[in-house]
C-alpha cells in the first residue's frame, strides 16, 4: 500500500485529501448528534440527523453523476470542497431556537458530498496504473473511510467534550478547505478525453441512460442491488448515539466510541475482503452477500450486550461486514463500468442506497421512540438478514456463471495512458 502511494503521486494526493475531509466530517458528526440530542431530547430528530447525511445525496444524484462524467473531475472536487467549507462554518449558528438550521446546513453539505463521491470514485481507475493497483487503491481508500470514522469519531467525541462543539464545526470547515487545496495539486487527468458535445447536461436522461445500461447487465444490476439490500438494515446506525446515551448512560465521548467502533470495523473490512476476492466478480458478489449477513447477525447480538465494551466489540464486527460490502460493491462497479458512464452508474448506485438508508433511518427513529432503541435496532437488523439471504440465493446462478469466465481489463487501465508521477 505505502509503496503504491510513494510511487503514484496523484493517487497519494487523492488519499491525503480524503483522509483530511473524512476526519473533519466525523468530528462534526459526533458534535451534531450530541447537540441535537441535548437540545431536543428526541430520538426521532437524532435519526433525522442521519437522514441529512443520506437523503440529500439521493436528491443530488441525478445531477452528481452527469456532472462527474461531463466536466473536469479535479475542478469539481476543488470547487465543491470550498463550498462545503462555507456551509460547515454555518453550523456555528445552531442553538435552541435554530435547531432547524443544523438540518438545512448539514443537508447542503451532504448534497454537495454526493457530487464529490462519484467524481472521486470514478477518478480512481484513471489514477491506478493497472487492475492490481486499482484493487489496492480501493482497499486503501475504502479502509480510509472507516479508519477516519473510527479515529475522527472517537477523538471527535472527546474533542467536543473538552473544547466544545463549535470547535468541532470549525475543524470540519478547515478540513474541507485543506482538501480542496490537495485536490488542486492532482495533475493526472481524472477522466478519458470527452467530445465537447458530451458536456451538455441532461440529468434525468443521463441517469436513465446509465441505469438502463445497468439493468441490461446482470453483473452491474447485482452489484447495485447488493448495496441496496445491505441498506435495508443500515438505518440502525442512526441510533448508535441513542444507544450510547439511553442504554449505557454515556455522553459525547461514549457516542464517539460507538461511532468509532463502527468506523474501525468499516476500515478493516475492505482490506480483509479484497485480499480474498481480488478482481474476481463471482467472489465479490458472494462476499457482498455474506458481509451483509455478518452485519445483521452482529447487530442482533451486540445491542443486547449487558456492558458497553461488549456492545462496541459487536458493532466493530458488524461493520467489518458493512465496510467490506460497501467497498466491494463499489469496486465491482469500477471494474465493470465503462469510463464514459462510470460516474453516473456510481451515482445511481449511491442514490438507491442513500434513499433506502434515509427511509430506514427515519423509521428506526420513529420505532425507537415507540418501542425502545434496542428493540428498534433488532427489527431492522432482522430485516437486513432476510434481505441478505434472499440476495445470496438470487445471485447464485450468476456467480456460478462468472466463475467460468475471466473479467477483461478495461482499456483505461493501460499504464501508457497517463503521464508520469512527477
Amino acid at each position: 500500500m505505502w509503496t503504491m502511494l510513494r510511487r503514484n503521486a496523484d493517487l497519494r494526493r487523492m488519499f491525503v485529501a480524503q483522509v483530511i475531509s473524512y476526519m473533519g466530517d466525523w468530528f462534526s458528526f459526533v458534535a451534531l448528534l450530541g447537540l441535537v440530542k441535548d437540545l431536543t431530547d428526541s430520538n426521532f430528530l437524532v435519526s433525522m440527523v442521519m437522514v441529512t447525511f443520506s437523503l440529500p445525496s439521493f436528491l443530488a444524484s441525478p445531477f452528481a453523476g452527469p456532472i462527474a462524467d461531463r466536466f473536469d473531475r479535479r475542478r469539481i472536487l476543488v470547487v465543491v470542497s470550498c463550498i462545503q467549507a462555507v456551509a460547515a462554518l454555518g453550523l456555528l449558528g445552531v442553538g435552541a431556537d435554530t435547531v432547524w438550521l443544523a438540518f438545512i446546513l448539514q443537508s447542503s453539505i451532504s448534497g454537495l458530498a454526493a457530487v464529490v463521491g462519484p467524481a472521486s470514485q470514478a477518478s480512481i481507475p484513471n489514477l491506478a496504473r493497472d487492475p492490481d493497483e486499482l484493487n489496492r487503491a480501493n482497499a486503501l481508500l475504502g479502509s480510509t473511510w472507516g479508519i477516519m470514522l473510527a479515529i475522527g469519531a472517537a477523538i471527535g467525541g472527546f474533542f467536543a467534550a473538552i473544547f466544545g462543539r463549535d470547535a468541532s464545526f470549525v475543524a470540519n470547515a478547515v478540513s474541507f478547505a485543506a482538501s480542496a487545496w490537495v485536490f488542486s495539486r492532482i495533475r493526472t487527468p481524472l477522466q478519458a478525453p470527452r467530445q465537447p458535445a458530451s458536456r451538455r447536461m441532461r440529468p434525468l436522461a443521463d441517469m436513465g441512460e446509465a441505469l438502463g445500461h445497468a439493468r441490461q447487465d446482470p453483473v452491474l444490476l447485482a452489484l447495485i442491488l447488493s448495496k441496496t439490500s445491505f441498506a435495508v438494515g443500515s438505518g440502525v446506525v442512526s441510533q448508535l448515539a441513542v444507544l450510547a446515551s439511553d442504554v449505557y448512560g454515556g455522553g459525547d465521548a461514549s457516542r464517539g466510541v460507538l461511532i468509532g467502533a463502527r468506523g474501525l470495523g468499516a476500515g478493516l473490512g475492505p482490506a480483509i475482503a479484497l485480499r480474498y476476492t481480488g478482481h474476481d466478480l463471482s467472489k465479490i458478489l458472494r462476499v457482498c452477500g455474506l458481509s451483509s449477513l455478518l452485519f445483521s447477525a452482529c447487530y442482533l447480538t451486540g445491542v443486547w450486550m449487558p456492558v458497553f465494551v461488549l456492545a462496541a466489540v459487536f458493532i466493530t464486527l458488524a461493520h467489518l461486514g458493512g465496510g467490506a460490502q460497501w467497498t466491494l460493491s463499489s469496486f465491482g462497479l469500477q471494474l465493470h463500468s465503462p469510463d464514459e458512464m462510470r460516474g453516473r452508474i456510481l451515482a445511481g448506485d449511491f442514490a438507491l442506497v442513500t434513499l433506502t438508508m434515509s427511509a430506514t433511518s427515519a423509521l428506526a427513529g420513529v420505532l425507537s421512540d415507540a418501542i425502545g432503541v434496542r428493540e428498534a435496532i433488532s427489527v431492522f437488523a432482522a430485516a437486513a438478514a432476510l434481505a441478505s439471504v434472499i440476495y445470496i440465493s438470487a445471485t447464485q446462478r450468476l456467480r456460478t456463471r462468472l466463475q467460468h469466465r475471466s473479467e477483461p481489463v478495461p482499456a483505461d487501465h493501460s499504464p501508457d495512458s497517463r503521464p508520469s508521477d512527477s
